[in-house]
């Protein structure tokens, strides 16, 4: 046999062993379940979001009584849209979805509530309040906080000047504009602030974000201040800049504050600062049972966030036990 045909077999049959322990675990697990619940991921190739179902999973592990599904969107609209629908089909006892866009997901979510199945919307809002209840950080809020933090690194209030790289995460999603504004609402008082470029999206990813830091180095031979909608593309650019010399010229900040992620990129001082964005799994799993069980719940859980820096990296990253 061809090494080619070798490693195909291979790859089969390590596919082949992945889905059959999935379905024999779900199999299983499903036995004497009260509940059936659903959830839909966008994707889980980001750190955040591998996360995000790590912290759902623990928490399911506590409730016996619940059996948990898990979609993966694999970062595609139309596949999350079909991972729902057949959510519905099986006719899961509440949904908890975490969409990759607000507009393309509302009209599958909408489906979900006429069908009478509560809805827990998570991290991503989407364009209708009829949902039962949304969990997650308040991104407006972490936007502020690194608005805030940007002036202080540049000069402080009054005095900050510099060229400031933004990147975006996903353009059609709320988070994204989200931290936007709430960054913009303490840079643009101050003047001496100038923006290097025009609402350039690095997707969340790590690498489309590289590339982006590398067209504007070619193009400004100053840049003071890199902003990341999340830690990979602060990382991405940051990677960039180490690349050609000038990583030290720059303060990079980032969002998410992952122990395993963002918090060492601190610690080893390739960020100058993250702020913590708590992924919304066990919580949204734990508010979904407490409805079920007849519980009311608030129509919005905020979760708190935590700006990290040089001075306290350490200090998380023990107690988080690295």
């Amino acid at each position: 046999m061809k090494r080619r045909d070798m490693l195909k077999l291979a790859a089969m049959t390590a596919a082949l062993l992945t889905t059959t322990a999935l379905l024999t675990t779900g199999n299983a697990y499903a036995q004497d379940k009260k509940w059936k619940i659903g959830f839909s991921q966008v994707t889980t190739i980001e750190p955040w979001r591998a996360q995000f179902n790590k912290d759902i999973l623990a928490e399911a592990a506590k409730h016996p009584e619940v059996e948990l599904i898990i979609t993966d969107g694999e970062d595609k609209t139309e596949k999350q849209v079909a991972d729902v629908e057949n959510l519905i089909r099986q006719e899961v006892d509440a949904l908890l979805v975490s969409p990759k866009e607000s507009a393309g997901l509302t009209g599958v979510v909408q489906q979900a509530i006429d069908a009478k199945i509560p809805v827990f919307v998570l991290d991503r809002n989407v364009d209708t309040k009829d949902y039962t209840q949304f969990v997650g950080g308040d991104n407006a809020l972490i936007g502020r906080a690194a608005g805030e933090y940007a002036v202080e690194l540049l000069g402080g209030k009054g005095k900050a000047a510099g060229n400031v790289v933004e990147i975006w995460g996903g353009m059609g999603t709320q988070p994204a504009h989200d931290r936007h504004d709430g960054f913009h609402e303490f840079t643009d008082k101050e003047p001496g602030i100038k923006y290097l470029l025009d609402q350039q999206s690095g997707d969340w990813k790590q690498d489309q974000a590289y590339n982006l830091m590398a067209n504007a180095l070619k193009s400004n031979e100053k840049i003071d201040l890199v902003y990341g909608h999340n830690d990979p593309m602060a990382y991405g650019a940051y990677l960039a800049a180490k690349d050609v010399g000038r990583e030290k010229d720059i303060k990079f900040i980032g969002i998410d504050g992952l122990p395993n992620e963002g918090v060492q990129m601190v610690n080893k001082g390739e960020l100058t600062a993250t702020f913590t964005y708590v992924t919304p799994g066990a919580e949204g799993l734990r508010q979904a049972i407490k409805f079920l069980n007849g519980e009311k719940v608030e129509k919005t859980i905020t979760l708190p966030t935590e700006k990290i820096t040089k001075e306290n990296a350490a200090q998380v990253l023990k107690d988080n036990g690295l």
